[in-house]
């Protein structure tokens, strides 16, 4: 009888449920959920009303491929488009360049690719900067279904994964995954794609949107990548492309401006010249020097202050080092003394105007070695020495610099008229006599790779406020032949691959990345675009940054419980 009622214990144990305690546990976890995932949707709704108050410069930079049975894809064609971005209309895109014949012009044909066109809707400027919001039209739980996945650390942000499918697909809704940061569960990252992919009128293209905490409780858009691989187009053609767009300048006031006034303090009165050994009068020559100096000082400023030239940092400083090494082993003394700054695009370009170097980010990013860029440098340090071109009675008067942003590529222009054989000659000179002269074979191997790639790159290396890179032909005819299999002969680099850009305050910095040992020749990309992989950080606020941003700041609401571990 013991036995029986110790048989029907064990029987009412395992096979009836347990009560309502035991589904307590489950109830809690989803209830966490759904509140996490309201606190997303409120966050996003969040930042895309802070972001209506900016206007960032927007640039993207499309790489068409073709297969080739050796290296895999590669680059055939290229397409560039700098722009404003007008957030407080929507997301209108003001341009600053001209659309080239055969590139983003032919997005006039739309009405036409249903019928077996090239290119498609999406392939215009405007279908890249959609891609830095998930759905402006909102992205609540009655538009889109969220699946929980796992959590994962990006850079030092511990993020939330989910994968997110719209409640009735169709009309542009997004399809894909997000990762949202921990803390105040704004969305960092989202790839995907738009729904439907195909239209009447062309593709939407897969895309991987990244965004940084720039400022002090704002994540602002930064990274979008870009790519097709085998999109079939029409039954001979298919579409296969790369593109990088980057954002920079949501804040244009620099940190120097904010410095200097913060630094204001009242000093006991004194001469500011000790008369005794020096006279207060200025001769002609030093006031015509200081009229240039002036003019040189006002283009940067107007350049930097559209958002076009990072502020003064320790990229300058690397440069000036190597102008210094040009200047010192030539005995050089060039007064007012060389000061080199950043120009922010990826075009590869470089001037110099009056004692002032400018060289592109995206040529820095593509330069081998210190000779590569010490050859870049004398090249401009030969046109100071040859001819300094500034045109002081015009930039001297400010006036001349008050037009619009968008207006700058047309008012600007500091493309060199001295004959290149004569810088070339003077450059070479200046290199022979330097620190560089023994590894100059490496700036000849990436002038032939540069030249190789010229023609299927054209709008890489086509200037817009410059001159293109000189193919020295001294330089040139001492490097080794370009050899694409050999894994350590490395004549340039992929976009990207030295300098950073803090998308809030444009200031640049080197990438501190770890070198990473190459396993076959088609991972040394010379040229070419790569996917994004920012190592995303939380801001740690300065006082400057922290006043210019506190009344854009989205609002904290209270965090609800975590969702339950994956």
């Amino acid at each position: 009888m013991k036995r029986c009622k110790r048989f029907l214990l064990w029987v009412v144990l395992v096979v009836v449920p347990w009560p309502a305690a035991a589904q307590q546990p489950a109830e809690s976890g989803s209830a966490a959920l759904e509140q996490v995932i309201d606190r997303i949707v409120v966050r996003e709704a969040e930042l895309v009303k802070a972001l209506r108050e900016y206007q960032p410069l927007v640039e993207t930079y499309l790489q068409d491929l073709r297969p080739d049975a050796e290296r895999g894809m590669v680059v055939h064609r290229d397409y560039y488009f700098l722009g404003k971005a007008d957030l407080r209309q929507g997301l209108v895109l003001l341009p600053m360049t001209e659309a080239k014949p055969g590139g983003w012009s032919r997005a006039l044909l739309a009405p036409f690719r249903a019928i077996g066109g090239w290119f498609s809707a999406d392939y215009e400027p405007g279908g890249f900067l959609r891609k830095i919001f998930v759905d402006t039209r909102g992205i609540g739980r009655d538009q889109y279904n969220y699946e929980f996945v796992r959590r994962e650390f990006l850079g030092e942000i511990r993020c939330l994964v989910f994968d997110v499918t719209p409640v009735r697909e169709g009309d542009g809704r997004f399809k894909g995954r997000i990762w949202v940061e921990d803390q105040d569960y704004t969305i960092v990252r989202f790839n995907g794609v738009r729904t439907p992919e195909r239209t009447l009128t062309g593709f939407r293209f897969h895309f991987d949107s990244w965004r940084v905490n720039a400022a002090p409780g704002l994540w602002v858009p930064a990274y979008v990548y870009t790519a097709e691989s085998e999109l079939k187009d029409t039954l001979w053609m298919r579409v296969r492309f790369k593109a990088q767009t980057r954002l920079w300048g949501y804040s244009l006031k620099t940190k120097r401006q904010a410095d200097e006034f913060s630094a204001i303090r009242v000093e006991i009165a004194a001469p500011m010249v000790d008369q005794s050994e020096t006279s207060p009068d200025v001769s002609p020559i030093e006031a015509q020097r200081l009229w240039q100096r002036e003019a040189e000082l006002n283009v940067v400023h107007r350049l930097e202050k559209v958002g076009l030239v990072a502020p003064r940092g320790d990229v300058d400083k690397i440069l000036e080092t190597v102008v210094n090494n040009l200047q010192v082993t030539n005995n050089l003394d060039i007064q007012p003394e060389v000061q080199c700054r950043v120009l922010l695009t990826s075009t590869l370009e470089s001037f110099s105007f009056g004692h002032t170097i400018v060289i592109s980010r995206g040529l820095l990013d593509v330069l081998p070695d210190e000779a590569s860029l010490a050859a870049v440098l004398a090249h401009e340090l030969a046109h100071i020495l040859i001819e300094p071109r500034v045109d002081a009675d015009r930039w001297g008067f400010v006036d001349r610099l008050l037009f619009p942003s968008e207006e700058v590529f047309r008012r600007f222009s500091f493309a060199s008229h001295t004959s290149d054989d004569k810088v070339a000659a003077k450059a070479v000179e200046l290199l022979r006599n330097s620190p560089y002269k023994d590894k100059l074979h490496s700036a000849g191997l990436f002038l032939r790779q540069l030249q190789q790639r010229a023609q299927v790159q054209q709008r890489l290396v086509s200037p817009h406020l410059g001159n293109s890179v000189l193919i020295n032909s001294e330089l040139l005819a001492a490097a080794p032949q370009l050899e694409p299999n050999q894994l350590d002969q490395i004549a340039a680099l992929p976009l990207g691959s030295r300098v950073k850009l803090n998308p809030w305050n444009n200031e640049v910095a080197l990438l501190n990345a770890r070198p990473v040992a190459l396993i076959s020749a088609r991972e040394k990309m010379p040229l070419e675009v790569t996917p994004f992989r920012p190592y995303l950080t939380r801001y740690v606020a300065r006082p400057a940054d922290a006043v210019a941003a506190q009344s854009q700041q989205p609002s904290r609401s209270p965090q609800p419980p975590q969702p339950p571990q994956h």
